[in-house]
């Protein structure tokens, strides 16, 4: 009789410890998600930069349940818009406290993810809130809508480190300070960053190559196709060729052997291959208006033929919605800093301000 009494003890307080606690697991419409993001059975999984998860709540702490691939992402926690901590899943799944001691009241909760898919998959499993705390309707959406086809550049890659040697690894590397994220909170609008450290048009650090990837929401499966219904942007911008204009001169490449052989490439085969991924687009965005810029690394420096080729490229397309415009060379090593990335985003901003019509 004793052991019953205990287990139905037990069992009340339990039941008394969660009536104050809120629950919404990863499929729940209290939740907004952007960026290409796979709903599975069990969990959302993020990959690709720029991912966010986003909700509206009332109370003084939330939690969430995720699990890293291999503990090499890193998150920023933006608590009413402003950046609380920076996040780093481990490889287990677990249940993290995000934010705490918060005033009473409405709270607005972002988990953005700062690093890129080369740094592997996150899953995303639950919220919790405590003591009495709410759930609202999930976020709205921003203003306007822009998606991203871009390389290292457009991730953030190395915009933080400092000390010059221009590391690519995940504590250096900050999408959420990318000249892309940077103007699309300029504009309030969404946006989604289809993009990878190395990539190119005609040919990558790597067998895959942009015309192969843009269309993927798990971008290392290429079985994984993306529903572009679910997102149509009202602009988008293209940052490409940085990473051909140096591979294109590396005939002891691997990569350069795989897709070329002993011959590089002529302007006639850059120009269709640029052109040709600037179709595709157009043909799952027909009312979108497209941005095709390069910039701010040596690609765009005097005498560089990769803005001509562009420009020939979207000339040939005769389509009146796509437009080019390219940020002059930063002049400095590496890839940009977080500097050098809000001036590439003001040097945008003031282009797009100009030209188009949202």
């Amino acid at each position: 009789m004793k052991t019953k009494f205990w287990i139905c003890l037990v069992a009340i307080l339990v039941s008394l410890n969660c009536v104050g606690q809120k629950i919404v697991k990863f499929n729940d419409p209290h939740i907004r998600y952007s960026g290409r993001i796979a709903i599975l059975d069990t969990a959302a999984q993020l990959s690709w930069s720029a991912n966010s998860i986003r909700i509206n709540f009332t109370g003084t702490s939330v939690s969430a349940t995720l699990k890293d691939e291999r503990s090499d992402n890193n998150y920023n926690i933006i608590v009413d818009g402003k950046i609380l901590s920076v996040f780093h899943p481990e490889a287990a799944k677990k249940e993290y406290v995000l934010a705490s001691g918060l005033s009473a009241g409405k709270h607005t909760l972002e988990i953005f993810k700062r690093t890129e898919w080369a740094m592997g998959k996150t899953w995303f499993y639950q919220f919790k809130l405590d003591k009495g705390g709410k759930f609202l309707s999930a976020p709205t959406v921003g203003k306007h809508k822009i998606e991203y086809f871009g390389d290292s550049i457009t991730c953030g890659y190395a915009d933080e480190d400092t000390t010059g040697q221009d590391r690519g690894t995940s504590p250096f590397e900050n999408g959420y300070l990318s000249y892309a994220a940077l103007t699309a909170r300029h504009y309030n609008a969404e946006f989604y960053s289809t993009s990878k450290s190395g990539i190119g048009i005609t040919i990558s650090w790597f067998p895959l190559v942009m015309s192969e990837m843009y269309d993927r929401l798990d971008a290392t499966d290429p079985n994984s196709k993306w529903d572009f219904s679910k997102y149509t942007p009202d602009l988008v911008i293209i940052n490409l060729f940085q990473n051909d204009s140096w591979l294109v001169k590396m005939p002891d490449n691997e990569q350069f052997k795989a897709k070329f052989g002993t011959t590089p490439p002529t302007p006639e085969f850059i120009i269709n291959a640029y052109q040709s991924f600037v179709k595709s687009v157009r043909a799952k965005y027909p009312k979108a208006q497209i941005l095709c810029i390069l910039g701010s690394m040596d690609a765009t420096k005097a005498g560089s033929p990769w803005p001509g080729y562009i420009e020939k490229a979207v000339a040939g397309l005769n389509d009146k919605k796509i437009y080019t415009h390219f940020i002059p060379y930063k002049n400095t090593n590496g890839h940009p800093s977080v500097k050098e990335q809000q001036l590439m985003a003001n040097d945008l901003i003031a282009f797009i301000d100009k030209t188009i019509s949202w």
